[in-house]
């Protein structure tokens, strides 16, 4: 931690800059340490990000945050710290500033939260059927006869399966447990106390499709999770159950899907690609939602990312640390 007040600046895209910073979120920001003058760093290669990165103590960066190579860090030598004000920090802190002791902390719990509420919002939406149902209200003009809904429709006792203990895992857990709705997770990493604590079951990974009557998937994409909800995963889960994606695309097999889309029903924040090209089988199948990255931050809800961001480098300046700091070794959890 620097002796003096700090030196920061803003490393992210100039949409991200000003999604995420607003005027009292710049102010605040000031009250913490001095930063650089706009333009924010997009590029570390120019010359005037030379020049401010030879004077840096803090990198608070964002979407488009360029990678913190070896060669940006031989023109930072005072930095010390990275603050991240979104989830992962797979994409720009790299090895080369694990090896040279930089602390680094994220959003990503503070991310969490939204992709957490939009699951919990689609599993609730989809047991009760809200969006087909109310396409058939528009067509027909008239309401189907409450009392013989069938039984299939409804949260009573419904089993939700969560993918991975990841921290959105973990907060969708927390957010379902006041429901009245059996919880299995599956994550290898898992203890028994800290199933207890988040008021699920533990489950294998087959169990978990063939018992669940919606899956969620939390998973990140690392290269052994690449396609771990396979063909045979989605064979297995019952006839109208739902699957739920709002990790990564590639995640998924996203080929199988569309075979089983229709036996079962399908709601994607997420694809592979991130945006399906136009005459994909999955735009016109009626049992598959996908929605344009929707559960993340976005509108007011950036505001919670810059208030996470300022107050962990207000902690970091005061000597008190990190809240939420990311390690090496973590970095499989932050999905």
């Amino acid at each position: 931690m620097p002796t003096d007040r700090p030196y920061a600046a803003l490393a992210m895209s100039p949409q991200a800059a000003a999604a995420v910073f607003d005027r009292g979120a710049m102010a605040a920001l000031r009250k913490v340490c001095e930063v650089a003058p706009s333009p924010v760093l997009d590029d570390f290669g120019t010359p005037r990000a030379r020049e401010v990165l030879a004077r840096v103590d803090v990198l608070v960066t964002g979407w488009g945050c360029p990678p913190v190579d070896e060669a940006v860090l031989q023109a930072a030598p005072r930095l010390k710290a990275i603050v991240h004000t979104a989830g992962s920090v797979r994409g720009h802190v790299t090895d080369a500033c694990w090896a040279r002791g930089i602390e680094v902390t994220s959003a990503a719990a503070a991310n969490a939260l939204p992709v957490a509420e939009y699951t919990v919002a689609m599993i609730l939406l989809s047991g009760k059927r809200v969006l087909e149902r109310a396409m058939d209200y528009r067509e027909k003009r008239r309401p189907e006869p409450s009392l013989s809904t069938p039984k299939d429709v409804g949260n009573f006792g419904r089993t939700v399966g969560i993918l991975s203990a990841s921290l959105i895992g973990r907060r969708v857990a927390e957010l379902l447990r006041p429901y009245d709705l059996r919880l299995l997770l599956h994550d290898p990493s898992l203890s028994e106390e800290e199933a207890a604590v988040l008021g699920v079951q533990p489950v294998g990974l087959r169990e978990l499709f063939t018992r669940s009557d919606v899956v969620t998937v939390h998973t990140p994409l690392l290269p052994d999770t690449r396609g771990v909800v396979s063909r045979e995963l989605l064979g297995m889960m019952r006839p109208d159950s739902v699957l739920i994606n709002t990790s990564r695309g590639a995640v998924v097999d996203q080929d199988a899907l569309v075979q089983e889309a229709g036996r079962i029903r399908v709601i994607l924040d997420v694809t592979d690609p991130e945006v399906l090209p136009p005459d994909h089988p999955l735009w016109d199948n009626s049992d598959v939602l996908i929605t344009p990255n929707l559960a993340g931050s976005q509108g007011n809800e950036f505001g919670r990312l810059a208030n996470t961001a300022i107050a962990e480098l207000d902690r970091w300046v005061s000597g008190a640390g990190f809240a939420h700091p990311v390690r090496k070794d973590r970095l499989g959890f932050l999905a």
